[in-house]
C-alpha cells in the first residue's frame, strides 16, 4: 500500500461554549455558530478519523492501522500501544470559558474508566486582548480546602490565571486543573483518551436547560493539589530549525518557522510524524507522494518514510512524534 501523507476529514464538534473562529479563522466548513472543537487525527471509539485525500480516501484511520501497522505507526509504537492510535490532535475555540476540569493519570484512568491517561499540551493560535487561561492553583492547597471552596463557591479565587498571545505553550499534566478562556484559539495535542473530570461550570446549563454533570468526588483523588510553575513551555524559536517544545513519555513535539524549504532523512524514525499547520501554507512530501496544507490543516505522515521534503515560502508548523 502506498503511504503518502495523509489528510483527513475534521470532526466538528459543537459545544456550548464554542464560537466561529474554527471557520473564521481557520476556514473549517461550519455553520453552527457554537463550534467549540476540530478532530484532526482520532483514533477514539466513535470518532475515528476518515482520510480525505489521494487513493485511500474513505479509508478509516483504524482501517489502516490493521494493514498497514508498523509501516504507519512504526515497530516501536505498535509494540507499545498495539493497534490504537495513541495521541488525539485538535483544534478549540473557546467563544466563553471552558469548564474547570482535570484529566486522571494512566493508572486511574485504566482502573475506573479502561482508558488512557490525558496528558496534553497546548499551543495558542489567536487570542483576544485580555484572554486567559486558568493552569494550576495559584498556591498549594490541601483537599480540605479546596472542597470548602466548592462548597462556599469560591474555586476561582484559588486558580492561577495566564495571559497569553500567540506562540504560548502550555504542558498539562494529569492531575493539574485547568481552564480555556474564552477567546482563546489553540491547538491540542493529547494522549487518546476522551476522559474528562469537571469540577466547576459556572453554573450553566445546557441546551436542555440542565445543569452539566460535576465529576466532584472522582476528581478528589485525581487532583494534584500542589503550585507548580512547570507548565509554560519555553521553546527555542529558530527560524528554519527544528525547535524542541514538549519532549513527554506520552509524544515529543517541535516547532518549526520556515522561510525556506527543509528536507529530513527519516530513515531512522520508528515514529510516524504529524505536523499541525499553525500558520502558514507548505506541501509536504515523502517517497509516495505530497499533500498540500495550510493553517488549521494537518497531515500525518508514515513511519515506514525514508525522507519528510517540506516544500514552502513560509510556514508554521507542530511537528508531533512518538
Amino acid at each position: 500500500m502506498t503511504l503518502y501523507p495523509l489528510k483527513f476529514k475534521p470532526i466538528l464538534k459543537e459545544r456550548l461554549w464554542g464560537g466561529t473562529k474554527l471557520k473564521d479563522v481557520l476556514g473549517k466548513p461550519i455553520d453552527s455558530e457554537i463550534t467549540g472543537e476540530s478532530w484532526e487525527l482520532s483514533g477514539v471509539a466513535g470518532d475515528i478519523s476518515e482520510i480525505s485525500n489521494g487513493a485511500l480516501i474513505g479509508t478509516s484511520l483504524q482501517e489502516l492501522i490493521q494493514e498497514e501497522g508498523k509501516n504507519l505507526l512504526g515497530k516501536s509504537v505498535v509494540d507499545r500501544f498495539g493497534r490504537d492510535f495513541p495521541i488525539l490532535i485538535k483544534f478549540i475555540d473557546a467563544k466563553q470559558d471552558l469548564s474547570i476540569q482535570l484529566h486522571p493519570n494512566d493508572d486511574l484512568a485504566k482502573k475506573r474508566h479502561n482508558s488512557f491517561g490525558k496528558t496534553e499540551m497546548w499551543y495558542v493560535m489567536d487570542a483576544d486582548p485580555g484572554a486567559k487561561l486558568i493552569v494550576g492553583f495559584n498556591k498549594s492547597v490541601e483537599k480540605e480546602e479546596y472542597i470548602k471552596s466548592l462548597e462556599e463557591n469560591t474555586l476561582l479565587d484559588l486558580m492561577n490565571y495566564e495571559e497569553v498571545e500567540e506562540g504560548d505553550t502550555f504542558f498539562i499534566n494529569t492531575g493539574k486543573i485547568h481552564a480555556i478562556g474564552a477567546g482563546v484559539l489553540l491547538a491540542e495535542i493529547q494522549q487518546t483518551s476522551d476522559v474528562t473530570y469537571r469540577v466547576f461550570d459556572f453554573n450553566r446549563k445546557d441546551k436542555n436547560g440542565n445543569l452539566r454533570e460535576l465529576h466532584t468526588e472522582l476528581a478528589l483523588d485525581a487532583m494534584d493539589y500542589s503550585k507548580k510553575d512547570d507548565f509554560k513551555v519555553n521553546y527555542p524559536n529558530k527560524a528554519d530549525f527544528i525547535n524542541p517544545m514538549v519532549d513527554c513519555p506520552y509524544f515529543k513535539t517541535n516547532f518549526l518557522e520556515l522561510g525556506t524549504g527543509m528536507h529530513q532523512d527519516t530513515t531512522l524514525r520508528d515514529s510516524f510524524t504529524i505536523y499541525m499547520c499553525v500558520g502558514g501554507e507548505t506541501e509536504i512530501a515523502n517517497d509516495w507522494g505530497s499533500a498540500f496544507i495550510k493553517k488549521g490543516e494537518t497531515v500525518l505522515v508514515a513511519a515506514s518514510s525514508s525522507f519528510i521534503n517540506i516544500k514552502t515560502q513560509g510556514v508554521k508548523l507542530l511537528e508531533v512524534t512518538i
